[in-house]
C-alpha cells in the first residue's frame, strides 16, 4: 500500500510541476511584427537602402532581444536594446549595401528570451545599375 501511495504521490508531483512549467511559459515574452517580409523593389546600386521592422511585446514578461544577426556582411542590423515592457514597442533597423547588380533575399536572425526564442526577418530586392545622364 506505501508503494501504491508513493507511485501515486510522484505522479501528482510530476503532474504539478509539467502544469506550472506550461503555465510559466504562457507568461514569457512574445514577438507580433507589423511585418517579416520585406520586399525594396528596384533599387539602384551603389545606393544602401534601410527598412524599420517594428514589433510588439505581446507576452506578459519583458522582451529582451539578445542578438540580431544578419546572414551576410552586406546587411547591418540595429535594434531596441533596452528591455520591451508587456505592450511596448521596438525596431529592428535593416540597411543593406546594394553594392552588386543582382537579385537578393536575405535572412536575418532574431534571437531573444520570447516563446518563439528565434524569429527569422527576410529582405529582398534587385540591384539595378545606376541611371546617369551619360547612359539616358
Amino acid at each position: 500500500m506505501k508503494k501504491i501511495m508513493m507511485i501515486c504521490a510522484v505522479f501528482l508531483g510530476l503532474a504539478f510541476t509539467a502544469n506550472t512549467a506550461m503555465a510559466q511559459d504562457d507568461t514569457k515574452a512574445e514577438f507580433k511584427f507589423t511585418e517579416e517580409k520585406h520586399d525594396f523593389g528596384k533599387i539602384p546600386k551603389g545606393i544602401p537602402v534601410t527598412t524599420v521592422f517594428e514589433y510588439t511585446n505581446v507576452g506578459q514578461e519583458p522582451l529582451i532581444l539578445t542578438d540580431v544577426r544578419p546572414t551576410c556582411g552586406c546587411t547591418i542590423a540595429d535594434y531596441t536594446k533596452t528591455p520591451v515592457l508587456k505592450g511596448g514597442k521596438g525596431s529592428i533597423k535593416i540597411t543593406y549595401n546594394a553594392a552588386g547588380v543582382s537579385a537578393f533575399n536575405k535572412t536575418i536572425v532574431v534571437t531573444s528570451n520570447s516563446k518563439t526564442p528565434t524569429k527569422y526577418l527576410i529582405i529582398s530586392g534587385e540591384v539595378v545599375e545606376k541611371v546617369t545622364a551619360s547612359s539616358k
